[in-house]
Order: structure tokens, then sequence, then C-alpha cells
């Protein structure tokens, strides 16, 4: 089965936690629905964000999401001059027979000027999505507690 790259960037409104996380968890949901990505069938993911944003760890919203047995490494983009501020980007390296041109990447929010030719998706439903997020996270803290 071979690997597949599957990328994704979004933006965060501050530099604080809980926007990163928002936005990490909004991104990594979107792509893990459009795709069909199992947590078992990711070999690794890596989080970068620009160096404006350092309050947290983005790839802890994948541990939220129940991505516990994925190997996760956070790094910080190059600083080059008038590039996007406060960006999140997430390269999954995916295990799966998925062709390569029906894999979707997904670019949102302030992301989507980087790759305007992958940013056209259809409407998402917010609140479904925090549901399906919500879902995911008590579904993390449920294992924790046993």
């Amino acid at each position: 089965m071979p690997c597949r790259g599957v990328r994704g960037a979004t933006t965060a409104d501050a530099n604080n936690s809980d926007a990163i996380l928002k936005a990490t968890r909004e991104l990594l949901a979107l792509m893990i629905r459009r795709n069909g990505i199992e947590a078992d069938d990711v070999a690794s993911a890596i989080f970068t964000t620009t160096l404006d944003l350092d309050a947290e760890f983005p790839a802890l919203a994948a541990r939220q999401l129940h991505w516990s047995s994925v190997a996760l490494m956070c790094l910080h983009e190059l600083g080059v001059p008038d590039s996007l501020e406060r960006c999140i980007r997430i390269l999954i390296h995916w295990n799966t027979d998925k062709p390569a041109d029906e894999i979707q990447h997904i670019y949102i929010k302030g992301a989507v000027n980087l790759r305007p030719d992958l940013s056209k998706l259809p409407p998402v439903d917010q609140a479904e999505l925090e549901a399906w997020i919500s879902q995911h996270i008590d579904q993390e803290a449920k294992s924790h507690r046993r």
C-alpha cells in the first residue's frame, strides 16, 4: 500500500493555546473527513506554524482527536518576509490505496490564498463539524479514564 501526503493549512485568530488548538482541530477534522482517513492508517503527521505562533503545540489537537498512536512532530516554518502570518500547516503521511489525484488537500481561512486552486471546498456546516470534533475529544477523554 503506498504512503500518500495529505496537505492542509489554516490560520489561527491569535497566538494563544485555545486559538491554535481550535484552528488545528478544525483543519485536521476536515482533512480526516474529506479523505476518509482512519488514525490506524496514518504513519505520521507533521505540524508547522509560522514563527508568530508559539503558545501551543498544534499536534496536541491530534491527540485530542484520538490520534494517540500516531507519530507527530511540530516545527516552525522559515521566517520568510511578507509570508502569511499565524499560519498552521499539516502534512499527513497516510497509507492508502486511494490514487494521489483523489486526495483532497484542505486550505481554509486565511490560508486559502496559499493554494487558491485547492481552496474550493463545498460549504461546511460549522455546527456539525464542531459536534464531530467534540465527539472525538470526548472519546479520547473516556479512553484515558479507563
